[in-house]
């Protein structure tokens, strides 16, 4: 894929949704049509998670593309790990949790695309890190969920249906093991022309998330 097509200053005026928009219409894709995305419009998602905010600008981020044949592989590797966490979990409330992966696992494989992502400066989770190391991770976690958020919105804008994943952790050693770079896993996001229209899922009132301490 040639990234030549995308220009750095690119912020999607060619578009007429308007921010607000996507944010209130985007939802959780769970079903996809087996219509490609061009490379034109994957690079254009991309791009917007590259000028997410980050904390002392440190872009902690790496962006890892699978499709075809190359996510059939990747994925046997997380179907490894979660039928290994079945039988030897590393997490003490997997057993719950495991049918729930293991659908979101098959929502992966129907998605033409699924883009995993690297904490470049993240180390795996069963390491221990000392307190400086913890706040970095944190900072960098947040700048992190902005470049996903950002990856979000500008595939709504552009038609595209997406699932933000985070039962890859079921699966972290196998995933690791088969990427084969150094950083911490932090999860994965589903790509592609929905099939379905779901309705928005209930919110919390504004009242009762927000406190005012002002003057």
């Amino acid at each position: 894929m040639n990234s030549n097509n995308i220009n750095d200053n690119d912020n999607g005026k060619d578009d007429q949704n308007v921010l607000c928009d996507s944010i209130y219409q985007r939802r959780s894709i769970r079903k996809y049509k087996k219509d490609e995305i061009s490379g034109e419009i994957l690079e254009k998602i991309l791009d917007a998670a590259r000028v997410a905010p980050s904390g002392k600008n440190r872009q902690p981020w790496k962006f890892l593309v699978y499709g075809g044949e190359e996510k059939k592989e990747i994925l046997k590797k997380m179907r490894a790990g979660i039928k290994r966490e079945l039988k030897e979990p590393l997490f003490k409330d997997s057993k719950r949790l495991l049918p729930d992966a293991d659908n979101t696992l098959r929502i992966m494989m129907s998605a033409p695309i699924v883009v995993f992502v690297l904490n470049t400066n993240g180390v795996s989770p069963m390491e221990t890190i000392d307190m400086d190391g913890r706040f970095t991770e944190i900072c960098d976690s947040l700048s992190i969920g902005a470049a996903i958020e950002n990856m979000l919105l500008r595939a709504q804008q552009l038609g595209i249906g997406s699932l933000w994943i985070g039962n890859t952790c079921f699966a972290y050693k196998e995933l690791t093991d088969y990427i084969g770079r150094s950083g911490q896993l932090i999860g994965a996001v589903a790509l592609g022309y929905p099939d379905e229209s779901p309705d928005a899922r209930p919110r919390k009132k504004l009242k009762d998330i927000v406190e005012y301490h002002i003057g």
